[in-house]
């Protein structure tokens, strides 16, 4: 089964606690804290894969969960890591976010990324020992790790993507062009998946086709079977345009396919296209040449027109080299630009890590800010070495400073993130 979207709940591993113990051994007296770290959490990993063609795979698997860091132990014992879960994904696979924000595309064979970050393991109170500080008594709880749900799609990699309404004849002419086989047959939605084939122009040069299934009226709004797939039509470079020679309205069925083009949620129609009248054969030079006459008065004038016969070949080779020249034209202005990207240095502004804010709520205050919530985060408040950790943090970080310029008072509760809360 051909699977091209999914949506997945992915769960990384939690850090390890950190340990809080005492060296106790015969004749060694006032041995001093051992206790060991946490073990980091194990990450989920997405590597691209191009032994995978569809998500399938994640069809009965809706959820990747990767292990935990084992806790820290005495004797300065640190904790087992997680190990990372790798999850191997086709070419092609974007992630998103269940709001539709893209977080990586990857569209080379070996490409990584990692979706979901293993939380640090905790301190244990072996890490705390300092010149004033000899016995501490405290030790911390590992991070959690990411979580999020995710949306796999999968967008086919190739250079030209045939559309047009259904039996407009694009199966039988990748089938002539490429080795790929799809399902050919007269009645309309034979293609109910997308095919790749690789097509050979001439020595040394070839082209990567995706036969897309038929576009109906209103397919880019879920009708038919064209929602569904428009989406790997969105990589290619060039677009044929295919168009039965024996539609009643030759003119309508090549505005409909636009329509559904420009109506997509990313405009697909401003990509460059060949447009192409099928199923010549047996038509009189007359016949075809009034059908082309009748697309040029609506296709743009740099967009090639032409007219071929997939079962006698007549036009296929002067096709592929029309459709080669593009691909060629569009790959030089990709790498042009490309060059041009990687020598000009970009800048970017990155929020400090420092940075944190305090409001009041008349009762309590609430402090938010990335840095101290993840030490929030690996606070135990129900142990007082903990608490009094955390204020000295935040005394060191201005948090404290910040709250008395407010107008806090003693007793007030203060609550930090939504990991929990201190007594000012």
């Amino acid at each position: 089964m051909f699977v091209d979207r999914v949506n997945v709940g992915i769960e990384a591993g939690d850090g390890g606690n950190g340990y809080v113990s005492f060296r106790q051994e015969k004749f060694i007296d006032r041995g001093g804290p051992d206790g060991g770290d946490g073990g980091k959490g194990g990450s989920i990993v997405l590597v691209a894969s191009r032994n995978q063609n569809t998500l399938a795979n994640f069809r009965f698997q809706r959820a990747l969960k990767a292990p935990d860091g084992e806790p820290g132990f005495k004797q300065r014992m640190h904790g087992r890591s997680g190990i990372d879960l790798k999850v191997p994904v086709p070419v092609g696979t974007v992630v998103l976010t269940e709001d539709g924000i893209e977080l990586a595309d990857l569209n080379e064979d070996g490409q990584e990324f990692v979706v979901a970050a293993g939380g640090k393991g905790g301190f244990g109170n072996a890490h705390f020992v300092s010149s004033v500080r000899q016995a501490p008594k405290v030790a911390e709880r590992g991070e959690a790790g990411d979580r999020l749900n995710a949306v796999f799609e999968l967008r086919m990699i190739a250079d030209v993507g045939l559309v047009g309404l259904p039996n407009a004849g694009k199966s039988t002419l990748l089938s002539v062009i490429s080795n790929a086989k799809p399902e050919i047959a007269n009645y309309p939605f034979t293609t109910l998946t997308p095919n790749l084939g690789v097509v050979d122009v001439d020595k040394g040069s070839s082209l990567l086709i995706a036969d897309i299934p038929g576009l109906i009226e209103g397919a880019s709004e879920g009708k038919g079977l064209g929602d569904e797939f428009l989406r790997h039509v969105e990589r290619t470079k060039v677009l044929i345009h295919l168009i039965d020679a024996y539609q009643d309205d030759i003119p309508a069925a090549y505005k409909t396919i636009q329509k559904e083009l420009h109506d997509y949620k990313n405009d697909l129609s401003t990509k460059p296209q060949v447009v192409v009248i099928t199923k010549i054969e047996g038509l009189d030079d007359e016949i075809v040449a009034d059908l082309l006459k009748q697309l040029k008065k609506l296709v743009p004038a740099k967009t090639p027109l032409m007219a071929i016969s997939a079962q006698s070949g007549q036009g296929v080779k002067e096709l592929l080299y029309a459709v080669k020249k593009q691909v060629t034209a569009i790959e030089k202005l990709e790498k042009a630009a490309k060059d041009e990207e990687d020598a000009t240095p970009v800048y970017r502004l990155q929020p400090t890590e420092t940075s944190f804010r305090v409001t009041n709520h008349g009762d309590y205050f609430t402090v938010t800010g990335h840095r101290i919530e993840k030490f929030a985060s690996r606070t135990h408040f129900d142990d007082e070495e903990g608490e009094r950790r955390l204020k000295d943090i935040m005394k060191k970080m201005g948090i404290m400073r910040e709250l008395e310029r407010q107008g806090i008072i003693p007793g007030q509760k203060v609550i930090v993130g939504s990991y929990g809360d201190i007594e000012y």
